[in-house]
């Protein structure tokens, strides 16, 4: 039948289309619901359905003849080899599958249009019922072979979970067994540690019973040993102490022997005798033991040699007074045999005398007076009082050099000068007994400012050139300010002396201006430093000479004699300090500006004065408790027979034995022998 020759050239058409030629993937279900999307739409005619009508219609019009085959406007069939698109005449067939392949040629007639739908409808469904059964049947194909595929596909997946439970499962079994294993092995291994460990520690244990037992029985003998040697230290020092108050016995026995050999003693008028050897010696004797102690004292507690040494030194010097009063006694025996001639020969003038007596009228005898010995002095040497004159002319004439600062009124001027004044008392008042490494910056502070450099001082920038009268000013300012210092603080502290005193020291070295006006301060607080006792004048109103007398007056009522002392102390001490130390980092080369001589001589001059109560003896112990050590290396011998003659004649010009300076009596001394801490100077 023509009807089966067109299907299958239908189908075999079909076949060659895109559509036909596509290769189906067997994972398509793995690209999702796009492909099942396909399947479940509904079903489309291809773009191509156009193409094989016009093939079907275009075959089956030369097969049947037509009336109409001489008109012109017949169209011609395209051939198999080029597609229907692409044809210059348009068969009625392809405006029907509305292909866009077919919508490009050119439209025919309506009247060939309407003769072709009517020649051939049946053949247009039948093909495109057979499209449509084709696609369907490849649907329910495809939803077949997706439904099996999917069964497949849950199958294996629920035999893979199965498999994967069962393999967990004998993975958690494996797992327990291998966890309860290493779990017995560790136990095991635990246990075995247990045991060596408690095997280890009863070791130890017996180790360290043994080494207690060795320990204490170190212990023990390092206890004894530590309390052998403490006895044999204690002994040692108890015989250094003995030997010590041994050596202090023999140097007290041997001043008081050289006392006894004095040149001036009252048997120098003896005639043919001369003591001066013995003096000369028994200083020798002296000055040996005094360096011996000394030398024992630094370096701790003397030995037994030492005290030997001292003890042959005593015994020459016993040797010496008996062979100085063997003399003495030959001395006395032939002037007594001189004297018996003497009288012997008085006696035979007396007689001659009365013999001529009756022929001689006897002529008027004078009165001879009573020569009365001579006491104390009471007041100061003449030379003293003029050095004390010419500080006091210089201090004036300093206070006149910068009156013009000081009296001005104006407010720039005022400030310099309250700046200089702060710049001169702020860094004096900055010395204390802890200062320490301080007192170096602060001297260098005190020169560069007395130099003429500027310094800083509260938040200012001070210069002694920014005035005329500037430098005068700081002088007189900074003597005052060290002088207040040893009234106030030194006063109170008694330690702090030797760091001002250092610092007024190197300053009086480079500066001698500032020195000249700390005496003439000091003297006039303290007459007792020069020393001065003021005498009263008439017409002169108490309070000014008690003013002048060195108390305080405020209001009528002059301060307590305790405080009065207390000053005076501070700033005897304070000078005390200064004759005695220098700047260490000054000129090694220059002598002191006002050395120990200087002390000798304050000392000596007191000593010459008749004692006043309180002053005296307070201002002598201050004194020699702070300068006595000094005095002691530098004038050895002389500095003990000054001691001497304190102890057994100055104190008997006291009245009483309640007096401060006859308390210390037996005191003085042993201070003196070793310097005390609070003496000793450190930087």
């Amino acid at each position: 039948m023509p009807s089966e020759r067109y299907r299958w050239e239908t189908l075999e058409a079909l076949k060659g289309s895109s559509k036909g030629q596509l290769s189906y993937s067997r994972d398509w279900l793995l690209r999702g619901e796009d492909i099942l999307e396909e399947c479940r739409s509904p079903p489309k005619l291809s773009s191509y359905s156009g193409w094989v009508l016009d093939r079907v219609i275009s075959q089956s019009l030369q097969e049947t003849p037509l009336s109409r085959s001489s008109t012109p406007n017949e169209s011609i069939p395209p051939t198999n080899d080029q597609p229907p698109s692409l044809a210059k005449t348009t068969s009625p067939a392809s405006q029907l599958g509305s292909s866009p392949l077919s919508s490009a040629a050119p439209s025919e007639t309506k009247a060939d249009h309407e003769v072709h739908l009517m020649v051939l409808p049946s053949k247009v469904t039948e093909v495109e019922g057979c499209i449509w059964m084709y696609e369907e049947v490849h649907r329910l194909k495809g939803k077949e072979g997706l439904r099996q595929w999917q069964e497949q596909q849950e199958q294996m997946v629920r035999a893979v979970s199965d498999m994967a439970s069962e393999q967990l499962k004998r993975f958690d079994e494996l797992k327990e067994l291998k966890q309860h294993q290493e779990y017995q092995d560790l136990q095991e291994v635990m246990e075995k540690s247990s045991r060596e460990a408690q095997g280890q520690q009863e070791k130890l244990k017996e180790e360290h019973r043994h080494r207690a037992k060795v320990l204490n029985l170190k212990l023990r003998e390092a206890e004894q040993q530590r309390q052998r040697q403490e006895e044999l230290e204690r002994l040692r020092k108890e015989e250094g102490q003995e030997r010590l108050r041994r050596l202090y016995s023999i140097q007290e026995e041997v001043l008081q022997l050289n006392q006894q050999i004095d040149p001036n003693y009252k048997h120098k008028d003896l005639p043919r005798i001369d003591l001066s050897g013995f003096s000369n010696r028994g200083n020798q004797i002296c000055g040996l033991v005094s360096g011996l102690i000394r030398t024992t004292s630094e370096r701790g507690f003397p030995t037994q040699v030492d005290v030997a040494n001292t003890e042959r030194a005593l015994q020459e010097m016993r040797g010496l007074i008996s062979s100085m009063q063997q003399e003495i006694a030959t001395a006395l025996e032939e002037k007594r045999k001189r004297d018996e001639e003497e009288e012997r020969e008085r006696q035979k003038e007396l007689q001659k005398q009365e013999q001529l007596k009756a022929q001689t009228p006897v002529p008027a005898q004078h009165p001879r007076g009573k020569e009365q010995k001579e006491g104390l002095q009471v007041k100061a040497e003449e030379s003293t009082m003029q050095w004390y004159q010419q500080l006091q002319d210089a201090s004036d004439q300093c206070v006149a050099s910068f009156s013009g600062l000081t009296n001005c009124k104006d407010n720039q001027v005022k400030n310099i000068r309250m700046d200089l004044q702060k710049a001169a008392s702020i860094p004096v008042s900055q010395i204390s007994s802890i200062a320490g490494s301080q007192l170096r910056e602060i001297f260098d502070k005190i020169n560069n400012l007395l130099s003429g450099k500027s310094v800083q001082s509260g938040g200012r920038t001070v210069s002694v050139t920014q005035h005329p009268q500037g430098l005068d000013f700081v002088y007189y300012k900074l003597a005052e300010k060290f002088v207040k210092q040893g009234e106030e603080e030194v006063a109170s502290h008694h330690e702090a002396a030797f760091p001002i005193a250092v610092v007024a020291s190197g300053i009086w070295e480079l500066h001698p201006r500032v020195g000249d006006l700390i005496l003439a301060h000091l003297h006039k607080k303290c007459p007792y430093s020069v020393p001065f006792y003021p005498a009263f004048k008439e017409g002169t109103p108490i309070e000014e000479y008690q003013r002048i007398l060195g108390y305080q007056v405020k209001d009528s009522k002059v301060e307590q004699q305790d405080n009065f002392l207390k000053r005076m102390s501070g700033m005897i001490r304070l000078y005390a300090a200064i004759i005695q130390l220098r700047w260490p980092y000054g000129n090694k080369h220059m002598s002191h500006p006002h050395g120990l001589g200087h002390g000798w001589r304050w000392l000596a001059q007191m000593l010459n004065m008749e004692p006043l109560s309180d002053v005296t003896a307070t201002l002598l112990f201050d004194f020699l408790e702070v300068c006595g050590n000094a005095l002691m290396k530098h004038y050895q011998v002389q500095f003990w027979k000054m001691l001497l003659l304190i102890r057994e004649d100055y104190f008997h010009r006291y009245e009483t034995d309640t007096h401060p300076l006859y308390k210390e009596t037996y005191q003085i001394p042993c201070c003196l022998l070793i310097p005390k801490r609070s003496m000793i100077m450190t930087f």
